[in-house]
């Protein structure tokens, strides 16, 4: 009789612990890709000016909590690889660039748990300063070549050229193998980061992020069209290849992938008199950047998120003041016939012409790097990641219909 009650009591249990197995749902990952923009270089002491805007006040409620203090996520991990090293945890400020840092996974971290309503977990790998077409370069696009122009560069410069080649060789795909293995690497050991995994718990691929573009903007040698239209084709067809070998290399075929087009500056038709000289180049890489979710092969599971809109043309215009105001800092020191103390005051009195002290508030609360950092705000960097949130859940969305 104990024997039977103890073999119904076991079924029984049996039952319970699968129906809670069945229950669990697979743990949603995502992925964020790129080089430093993706690390972050928003500094924490720039959150003030995310409360002076009403636009943007939200968000600084989400990120804080009710003593003003970084809030730390319950339902939010985050495994991040960088140049400075690993570092794993609840999802809160300190995984950009530094620990006084973010970048867009603060907020796609916060906004991503509240659309998709249960724990997540980002695997992040970003490195400052790579090239799509040669750091991050996926296999299937073949080795770089260099073109003519370039080799008669180098021979013009007395270089070694097959020395040159050797070392394109080695360092090409490099941070694409850093980045797949890291991937790997977490999702076989997801318990090590997100503590609450289960033994018989699944997970699912649901998304990854590349944000990266400015040292391929710039390279004249590999994009010696730049300027033209068509000019950065090569990276369209480059990104293509990577979009295509990380769904293969992590078998996930129609990952949903979002690309963040570098929007530096703003939108290219506001850019200064000063600025027009590079409209022409800013706005071909954005296009060749977008090009990819154009493509019929991608059509519903690609996405190009135009972080332009995100830019503050308020602070863009401060931090044209203030070059002017380093620019007469720099005359100033290069006169001889005054003292510290006058160039002192000849720059404060320039500084007071030059700002209001509202401005001038605004752009020290508001600003931590350069331009090219989006300025280090944090205003512009929790909308970005905001946006990368929301857009990829809508991908998600129509892909279940």
């Amino acid at each position: 009789m104990k024997a039977h009650l103890l073999l119904l009591f076991t079924f029984a249990f049996g039952l319970l612990g699968n129906d809670a197995i069945a229950d669990q749902k697979p743990l949603k990952v995502f992925i964020l890709v790129g080089q430093s923009n993706m690390q972050g270089h928003a500094h924490v002491r720039t959150f003030e000016h995310i409360r002076m805007d009403p636009q943007t006040a939200s968000i600084l409620h989400e990120i804080q909590d009710e003593d003003g203090a970084p809030r730390v996520c319950d339902d939010v991990w985050i495994a991040s690889l960088s140049s400075g090293g690993e570092k794993q945890g609840q999802l809160t400020t300190g995984f950009g660039a530094d620990e006084n840092k973010i970048g867009p996974e603060l907020t796609f971290g916060i906004y991503m748990q509240k659309i998709v309503d249960e724990p997540i977990l980002i695997i992040k790998t970003a490195w400052g300063g790579k090239s799509l077409h040669t750091d991050f370069r996926p296999p299937s696009a073949g080795p770089y070549e260099f073109n003519q122009n370039q080799i008669e560069q180098f021979k013009m410069q007395n270089k070694n050229v097959e020395e040159i080649k050797a070392n394109k060789e080695k360092a090409t795909g490099l941070y694409y193998r850093l980045m797949i293995d890291h991937v790997k690497k977490v999702l076989n050991n997801i318990e090590n980061v997100y503590t609450d995994y289960a033994p018989n718990q699944s997970y699912e691929l649901a998304g990854i992020v590349w944000f990266q573009g400015w040292n391929d903007m710039v390279d004249r040698g590999t994009y010696p069209n730049r300027d033209k239209p068509g000019g950065y084709d090569q990276y369209s067809k480059i990104l293509s290849h990577f979009i295509r070998d990380v769904r293969k290399d992590l078998d996930a075929p129609q990952l949903p992938f979002v690309i963040g087009v570098m929007g530096v500056g703003g939108p290219t038709k506001n850019y200064f008199p000063g600025e027009l000289r590079y409209k022409g180049t800013h706005q071909n890489f954005r296009n060749a950047m977008a090009a990819p979710s154009a493509l019929p092969e991608f059509r519903g599971n690609v996405t190009a998120v135009w972080t332009e809109k995100y830019w503050d043309p308020h602070l863009k215009e401060l931090a044209a003041k203030w070059d002017e105001v380093r620019a007469k800092s720099r005359t100033l020191n290069q006169n001889k016939n005054l003292s510290s103390d006058e160039r002192k005051k000849a720059l404060d009195a320039f500084t007071a012409e030059t700002f209001t002290e509202k401005e001038l508030e605004t752009f020290r609360t508001g600003t931590s790097n350069a331009a090219y950092h989006y300025l280090g705000s944090s205003k512009i960097m929790t909308q970005i990641g905001k946006g990368f949130a929301e857009e990829l859940a809508k991908m998600i969305k129509k892909s279940r219909k």
